[in-house]
């Protein structure tokens, strides 16, 4: 397929950076730090954005979108992914969220929970894995049992990121046979504030809000909170982590970090290794690799087909890219690299650290590397 997104695609992407440019400062590396002014950033940013439309540029307009195509709204991740995503948290409810509910919703639910997502107003998280059900999100054991015409919660979360500042969780939880596995899971879009939910973070070298637990103690879920069929909820989650495993463009912070560090250095770059420079120059081509992974299971979205294996496939380019990106950089500026976003005069305002740090979870985020590589095995195998 051809994988020119044309000149429109050039003209959104100015028109984001001068967005960007304008209420981000050049500082930013995003909203999941201890200064709530980085939150704050991202919230009035994703009111910009929604005024623009471009919050939700590839929804239908009938869900307060701009009816544009899934290739705009690349164009969009990639300029927010770029810059430290100044969406903030929200970018989930934009990604997989909104859309799930869109596909899977019942009108109800699609007139409650889709126009403040539109508008940028709400935040949302993701209640799937758990301390004995990580990868395997199958073997989950939060159980939800019948309450007159609700459900009632209970169990454990973790991970979780953004739960802290989130207002609405959507909760993967079984309601089949304790061994139903795929065929017992249902969802609930659960408010933060409910009775009985309660998050704890988890400090970790990723900084604050990307690991908490959730802990669901006797949750009361309304009945149009459910996400129907009963017991249909693998076929929503699949969907969702294929969405997420592209909709987070981590190629076009890779591809910005290695330009701007490049540029940094000057003519300490051309003096450096041989080897490093070679280094650099395969993971260049690694990020462009990625890019185009991801455009082939972009396009195939576009068509209506979700393939899990391809979706798995560009998880592990970009994932491993992401990592490859951040040990290259961190050899190329030396110690300063480790200078944070506190420290003042650190390279590239503390973004080399900042990614090398956050990278180390990218082959486990959204799915383990070793469980996408299962997913690209098995299609191998049943295509043959």
């Amino acid at each position: 397929m051809d994988y020119d997104l044309g000149a429109e695609a050039g003209s959104l992407r100015d028109r984001l950076r001068d967005l960007i440019r304008d209420n981000v400062p050049e500082s930013y590396l995003g909203a999941f730090s201890d200064n709530p002014e980085d939150l704050e950033i991202a919230q009035r940013f994703c009111k910009v954005l929604a005024a623009e439309h471009l919050l939700t540029l590839a929804w239908p307009e009938e869900f307060g979108g701009a009816g544009a195509s899934v290739w705009d709204q690349t164009v969009v991740r990639e300029e927010m992914w770029a810059h430290y995503e100044p969406r903030g948290a929200q970018y989930m409810g934009l990604n997989w969220v909104g859309p799930a509910i869109m596909r899977h919703g019942t009108p109800e639910q699609k007139a409650k929970y889709l126009p403040p997502i539109a508008a940028g107003e709400v935040i949302w998280c993701q209640g799937f894995s758990e301390p004995d059900a990580g990868s395997d999100l199958a073997s989950l054991r939060t159980r939800a049992v019948p309450d007159g015409d609700g459900w009632r919660l209970n169990g454990q979360k973790v991970w979780t990121s953004y739960a802290l500042m989130a207002d609405h969780c959507v909760v993967a939880a079984r309601t089949g046979a304790p061994d139903s596995r795929h065929a017992g899971i249902t969802l609930f879009l659960v408010p933060m504030d409910r009775a009985g939910l309660t998050a704890v973070p988890i400090p970790s070298q990723l900084g604050p809000h990307h690991l908490n637990e959730l802990f669901l103690d006797d949750v009361r879920v309304e009945p149009g909170e459910a996400i129907l069929p009963v017991n249909g909820g693998w076929k929503v989650m699949r969907d969702a982590l294929a969405y997420e495993r592209v909709g987070i463009a981590r190629y076009a912070r890779c591809d910005r970090l290695l330009t701007e560090t490049r540029a940094a250095l000057g003519a300490d770059f051309d003096s450096a290794p041989p080897a490093l420079l070679a280094r650099y120059a395969r993971a260049a081509v690694h990020a462009r690799t990625a890019r185009l992974l991801s455009y082939k299971t972009i396009a195939a979205q576009a068509a209506g087909e979700i393939v899990d294996s391809d979706a798995a496939a560009a998880r592990v380019a970009v994932t491993r890219c992401d990592q490859e990106v951040g040990g290259v950089l961190m050899e190329l500026i030396g110690s300063d690299a480790f200078d944070g976003r506190d420290q003042a005069g650190a390279p590239l305002h503390g973004g080399i650290e900042d990614h090398y740090r956050y990278s180390q979870a990218a082959t486990v985020a959204a799915g383990t590397l070793e469980m996408q590589l299962t997913l690209v095995a098995r299609a191998a195998l049943e295509a043959r």
